[in-house]
């Protein structure tokens, strides 16, 4: 049965708590950014302002093996500045039973990085390059039988359990997923798991008309799966960035050496076909900034979008590109955004994903409702100082796909059952 944290009754009790802290280190094992660790704090006062003690649980980086540059011993300072309360580490995240057990209300334990055990993530490591499909089977077989072992460790820890990690709520992990079996009656989502599922509920489901999505990047098959179901519930698509000239050629374009998938035009022209049968309007780039090299420096030209020369490649919206497709956004009351519309990290080539998040604070302002995630995205926004003027900014791009894909997410699931 799941519960819910604002009525939930944490006295005298341990939560073990799931956040997502996998964030940006530099050379130095410095904080660049702990914008995911702000995200997690409102839950994690809530218990122990509500009398419970914290044990906090996370993945950093992707170690296939103990690794120092992994530890989340480096975040402890900044979790406790944000948090304002003293962090004890349990520098082992199996070997933390005596720590666990002197928890007392208000304290708060914080575990090294799960994936330090194959068992977080239930797959093996160590394989050889040339190992046969029977090893391979047993090698899994045995990481998933000492898996149960592992969950189990980790929810002897605590009374009740919180799901915080939306960035992890789509993969079926042992702290994700699997331990919610073990607190029945004490499972809940935090509130940032809260909000990003009413955030992403709203859109798909409850949204005010005209719904707009915005959806970038670089290839179509990476967002095929997104495409195809929201073309069954937007009234406008606007598909950007290097996906775009997929389309653009599939329908005679020319679009010189531009990004494209050609064994993915067939199906790009079904989406147009689908979305001309149900009524939604399809935008695509009319105009396009093109250049021959990938440099700050780089001499570019506009052209049009279906009219690229060869040698020439289409980096980022054009202006007359972005003047229709502003008018779109101008007249949405609910608009989705995922995935930047130019070469975002090259800042000759991001003014247009720029715009994109200018345009939505603006739309904000007079009232429509716009949900922003995916990486790029997400830093347009914060880039340009709006991340408070949307209506929410997603913490977790891969999530947030596949919930738009209309996938039932495990971390999502497990507390539902």
């Amino acid at each position: 049965m799941q519960q819910y944290i604002d009525s939930y009754d944490f006295t005298g009790k341990k939560a073990i708590v799931r956040v997502d802290f996998n964030v940006p280190l530099n050379e130095k094992f410095e904080i660049t950014d702990d914008t995911r660790i702000r995200a997690a704090i409102p839950t994690l006062k809530k218990v122990l302002e509500k009398g419970g003690a914290l044990i906090i649980m996370s993945h950093l980086g992707r170690p296939k093996k103990v690794d120092p540059k992994f530890s989340l011993k480096h975040i402890v300072d900044r979790v406790s500045e944000r948090l304002g309360a003293p962090i004890q580490f349990a520098d082992d995240c199996m070997k933390a039973d005596e720590q666990a057990a002197a928890l007392k209300p208000g304290e708060v334990l914080l575990l090294e990085n799960l994936r330090y055990y194959a068992e977080e993530e239930g797959k093996p490591r160590g394989l050889a390059d040339d190992a046969t499909d029977e090893e391979k089977a047993a090698a899994k077989a045995a990481v998933k039988a000492s898996q149960k072992e592992f969950v189990k460790k980790l929810a002897s820890y605590a009374d009740c359990y919180i799901n915080d990690a939306f960035g992890t709520a789509h993969r079926a992990h042992a702290s994700t997923a699997l331990i919610a079996k073990y607190f029945p009656n004490d499972k809940m989502f935090g509130y940032l798991m809260e909000g990003e599922i009413k955030a992403i509920d709203h859109v798909l489901h409850e949204a005010e008309r005209p719904l707009t999505a915005i959806v970038g990047g670089s290839k179509v098959s990476s967002k095929l799966a997104v495409l195809k179901n929201l073309v069954g519930k937007v009234d406008n698509l606007i598909i950007g960035g290097g996906m775009g000239y997929t389309f653009i050629k599939a329908q005679g374009g020319s679009i010189g050496n531009s990004l494209h998938e050609d064994d993915l035009m067939p199906d790009a022209l079904a989406i147009l076909e689908e979305a001309k049968a149900k009524g939604v309007k399809v935008y695509l780039s009319t105009e396009a900034v093109g250049t021959q090299e990938f440099s700050n420096e780089a001499e570019t030209k506009v052209f049009s979008s279906c009219n690229i020369p060869d040698g020439w490649e289409g980096v980022d919206a054009g202006p007359h590109t972005l003047a229709a497709w502003k008018k779109v956004i101008d007249g949405s009351r609910t608009i989705l955004w995922n995935g930047p519309v130019g070469v975002f990290e090259i800042p000759l080539f991001a003014k247009g994903t720029l715009r994109i998040a200018q345009d939505l604070a603006e739309v904000t302002a007079q009232g429509a409702y716009t949900l922003v995630g995916g990486g790029d995205s997400v830093a347009a926004v914060t880039q340009m100082g709006y991340a408070d003027k949307v209506s929410y900014v997603s913490t977790g791009g891969g999530a947030m796909l596949e919930a738009i894909e209309g996938k039932e997410l495990p971390g999502i699931a497990a507390i539902r059952e």
